[in-house]
């Protein structure tokens, strides 16, 4: 491995929040793809559904990016593997460029990465330059390379919003206001990528925008190897079976990198669709969407027994989010509709119109913290005393319950797994 990589890298951000910083990467990804360019694109702090996005447009896996949660070494290792076998890195930010407790401007100064601002420009004029020179100055020391106008009108307004920045701003081209390259949303996100039928025709459609702007590479970045020991093998001998479906597809690809490290090989299953566990050690019931398939989770006795079977061999069963509702003895979606779940842990949970938890979270066990996010819209009325309580990150957070019972761990929180390899190893032995 070299000690240093070289490659041109660009962050992409925004003053806020749904401004589509997501439509804009993927589309700056689909494109240079087409020009012949190995791409890689990492999404900043927690995230499940923007990568799926960028994966598809980048074809190629994309890992988080986030100093608070990952620590800046796994961070530099990343972006270093990515740099020697790339052509051009994009990363995209989360929330406005200067938010959070590790925010998208930090990771970028710690980095050496120039910053290309998505600004939505449709309910602005002259305005425009004025959120472009705050975005540019508030932090002076990070390297901003340019601005990208989104969800324009015409050309004039194009050129109305161009000529409203400032000498020293550069301007990098606008997109089109268009219904057809949009990304559809529910209350989680963005759509689930596999979900949307046309979601290569949205990308590419994004992407054509680039060619009548033909946006400029960054110069390269040199990326530093960090200094890290290899895992200790803790999980050697091990197989953890995943679910991955529709219902459960909530996986940091560094989470499974981290088991696969500590010597896990990795089996993965379908609550949907199988009858039957793999063989297996131990099980790790991801977050996602269980609510949204009720009817078949219900009628699929088979991997409930297969799942019940397993908990009452005293083999761990590690459950975030999504698979800690389905550990519960049933779930209710936002419309009432009950179905019944694993039956694991005592309680029931049923499904909000509103957000009720979210932000940075970690968990001490036995001395050790973990560290990870909460967010869902679910409330639970669980019976099992709490083992331990999540400690949010934010002021006025909301802190999450975790229950072990037997060889169940199941709690609201999505753990990084590199965040602390050695603990992650201890729930999944059972200890």
């Amino acid at each position: 491995m070299t000690q240093t990589a070289y490659c041109p890298a660009l962050l992409v951000s925004a003053p806020a929040s749904g401004q589509g910083k997501t439509t804009a990467t993927a589309a700056l990804a689909r494109w240079h793809v087409r020009q012949g360019r190995r791409v890689r694109v990492f999404k900043t702090g927690p995230d499940y559904l923007d990568p799926m996005v960028l994966e598809r447009a980048s074809g190629q896996p994309v890992y988080q990016l986030d100093r608070w949660m990952a620590g800046d070494a796994h961070c530099r290792q990343l972006l270093h593997e990515a740099a020697q076998t790339s052509d051009v890195i994009l990363v995209e930010g989360v929330m406005g460029l200067h938010d959070g407790i590790a925010s998208s401007a930090a990771l970028a100064e710690t980095f050496g990465l120039p910053v290309l601002a998505v600004i939505d420009g449709s309910a602005m004029a002259q305005t425009f330059g004025a959120i472009a020179l705050g975005l540019a100055t508030y932090r002076p020391q990070l390297d901003f390379f340019g601005v990208l106008a989104n969800r324009i009108g015409s050309d004039s307004h194009a050129t109305m919003l161009q000529e409203s920045l400032p000498d020293g701003i550069a301007w990098l081209g606008a997109l089109k206001r268009d219904a057809d390259a949009a990304l559809p949303s529910r209350h989680l996100g963005l759509v689930q990528a596999d979900e949307i039928a046309d979601i290569d025709a949205r990308i590419d459609r994004a992407a054509d925008a680039f060619d009548a702007i033909n946006p400029p590479l960054p110069a390269p970045i040199a990326f530093a190897a960090p200094t890290l020991e290899p895992l200790p093998r803790h999980l050697a001998g091990k197989t953890i079976a995943i679910a991955r479906d529709a219902a459960f597809a909530f996986i940091y690809p560094a989470n499974l990198d981290c088991l696969r490290a500590m010597g896990a090989q990795l089996a993965f299953f379908s609550p949907l669709a199988d009858s039957a566990l793999p063989e297996c050690d131990a099980l790790y019931l991801p977050g996602g969407y269980p609510e949204l398939h009720l009817d078949t989770l219900d009628a699929n006795d088979a991997m409930r027994d297969a799942i019940q079977k397993h908990a009452g061999a005293s083999k761990p069963i590690v459950a975030e989010c999504g698979g800690l509702l389905a550990c519960l003895e049933a779930l209710s979606d936002a419309d009432g509709k009950t179905g019944r779940m694993l039956g694991l842990l005592s309680g029931t949970a049923s499904m909000t119109k509103r957000l009720v938890n979210l932000g940075m979270h970690s968990v001490e066990l036995d001395g050790e913290v973990i560290r990870g996010h909460s967010f869902h819209h679910a409330r639970t009325e669980v019976t099992e005393p709490a083992h331990a309580t999540t400690r949010p990150e934010r002021l006025n957070g909301t802190p999450e319950a975790v229950y072990r019972k037997g060889s169940v761990f199941a709690s609201f929180l999505h753990m990084y797994f590199p965040s602390n390899p050695a603990a992650v190893a201890r729930l999944f032995n059972g200890v």
